[in-house]
């Protein structure tokens, strides 16, 4: 049984867990032997195509196992994930075929906010998504389990200087578009056809002020109602398929 301490290298949920034997990232399996819906055998059948262990339990031997989550009956290690930092960044962009499109999160914190965002931008085709090791969310179980399988396909670039690796994206030619509420330029006014990255605050503070010194154009996404601002990760989804509506020739 893995030590509590590798949390962070689990993936739960029925959902999550298919995915992540699909992709090939899944060490061992902890399944339900209750479970017999149509939906569990899926599970196993994928692990023994894998080569995954599988380790049949009870129900209060997973509640053992991860306290405190809605595992669905089914739990998995993942292998350990390839770490990924700013020597990586270069090389993604150096060998993409089109132009990039970033998502950038200055401190998001939430792990809910961070497989959401992730979530989206794997649906949205985002080539990197850009965050600080600092003060900021990783990709914990909880991350991964909101995000669906997005945590292991999206590239998740993490750095130790966000300001700096926003100067070197600009001088790679890429179009820095903050998100601020006070921005007189809103989003659908904006041309975001080009190389980009969309670069978000963290909950409540929004962009910090080196980040937004940074940034090549601040906008806003249009506000009608009463309240004053969207949920980082619901903002991020405006924004980046507004950028997909564009790139498409809508």
């Amino acid at each position: 049984m893995p030590a509590k301490a590798d949390r962070e290298d689990w993936v739960y949920g029925l959902h999550a867990v298919r995915l992540a034997l699909e992709q090939n990232h899944v060490r061992e399996l902890w399944c339900d032997r209750a479970r017999h819906d149509e939906r569990m055998p899926v599970i196993r059948q994928a692990a023994q195509r894998a080569g995954v262990v599988i380790h049949e339990t009870s129900l209060d031997g997973l509640d053992t196992l991860l306290p405190g989550v809605r595992h669905q009956g089914v739990i998995a290690t993942l292998r350990p994930p390839r770490e990924r930092g700013e020597r990586e960044l270069e090389e993604l962009l150096q060998h993409l075929a089109h132009p990039p499109l970033l998502l950038v999160l200055d401190g998001v914190q939430d792990p809910h906010n961070l497989g959401a965002c992730l979530r989206t931008a794997d649906a949205a085709g985002v080539d990197a998504v850009i965050a600080p090791k600092n003060r900021a969310a990783g990709l914990t179980a909880t991350v991964r389990k909101v995000a669906c399988g997005a945590a292991q396909s999206v590239p998740f670039i993490r750095v130790t200087n966000l300001a700096r690796t926003l100067r070197q994206l600009r001088s790679a030619g890429i179009w820095l578009i903050g998100a601020a509420g006070e921005s007189d330029q809103e989003l659908y006014r904006t041309d975001l056809t080009g190389p980009l990255a969309i670069v978000m605050g963290a909950e409540g503070h929004g962009l910090r002020r080196l980040t937004r010194e940074n940034c090549d154009l601040l906008v806003k996404i249009p506000m009608t109602g009463m309240v004053e601002s969207l949920n980082v990760s619901v903002a991020a989804a405006v924004c980046l398929y507004e950028a997909v509506r564009q790139r498409r020739g809508g």
